[in-house]
């Protein structure tokens, strides 16, 4: 094995890596924000667990793409990107049902979800850092690590401002923000996928830029 082929090996493995620990802390984090915003009847928490249920998906879907051709993993960060809009739908269905039908928010509980959210994300942030510059996969994780940080600050604000005003309009215009959030996040991927996907999809085809390690990622396809 030339010395190339072990580069390759090593950025993959770091690569998933990183996705693994993504996934499991964005799984775990999905279910037990969900339940406790449903508990304190918080739309800004509930979009924020639909949040991290899209971005343990998306870093599945990255998984899938480490160590095959770029046009795969443009194509991967494409599907992210549409997944996030599909996201934003529901959180939008959500808000206007609470709208409608009325909450109490319970500002003390979206608080300390916000915080322990917060701190989870912090950390994926860390670890996705490294690779935020890197291939268009990365780069899309890193974009929804970022978007769930400042998604979580906007519920700790809000449930702040739920307590002092004694009403559930923040919660309900912090949701709002961070639907419009990610639909922003959505743009920036899809973007990035479709410029690497134009760039690149008749080189790939042609054979002619086939870059080091080439004959071991064309076995994905």
């Amino acid at each position: 094995m030339s010395d190339c082929d072990c580069d390759v090996e090593l950025k993959d493995g770091d690569q998933k890596t990183v996705l693994y620990w993504l996934l499991g802390i964005n799984a775990v984090m999905f279910m037990l924000e969900l339940g406790v915003g449903w508990f304190a009847q918080s739309t800004g928490l509930i979009a924020d667990s639909l949040d991290m249920l899209a971005d343990a998906i998306v870093y599945g879907i990255a998984l899938y793409a480490v160590g095959r051709a770029i046009t795969d993993k443009a194509r991967a960060a494409l599907v992210s990107g549409y997944f996030q809009l599909i996201l934003a739908a529901f959180i939008v269905i959500d808000i206007v049902r609470r709208v409608v039908f009325g909450s109490e928010p319970a500002s003390q509980l979206m608080m300390g979800m916000g915080l322990l959210a917060l701190a989870a994300n912090v950390t994926c942030l860390l670890l996705i850092q490294r690779h935020r510059h890197g291939e268009v996969h990365m780069r899309a994780s890193w974009i929804f690590s970022t978007n769930d940080v400042l998604a979580n600050l906007g519920v700790i604000i809000s449930g702040a401002l739920v307590a002092w005003m004694s009403s559930r309009w923040p919660d309900i215009i912090i949701g709002s923000l961070i639907v419009i959030l990610i639909l922003r996040g959505a743009w920036l991927i899809l973007s990035d996928a479709k410029r690497e996907l134009k760039e690149h999809s008749v080189p790939a085809e042609s054979g002619s830029d086939k870059p080091c390690g080439s004959s071991q990622n064309s076995g994905h396809k």
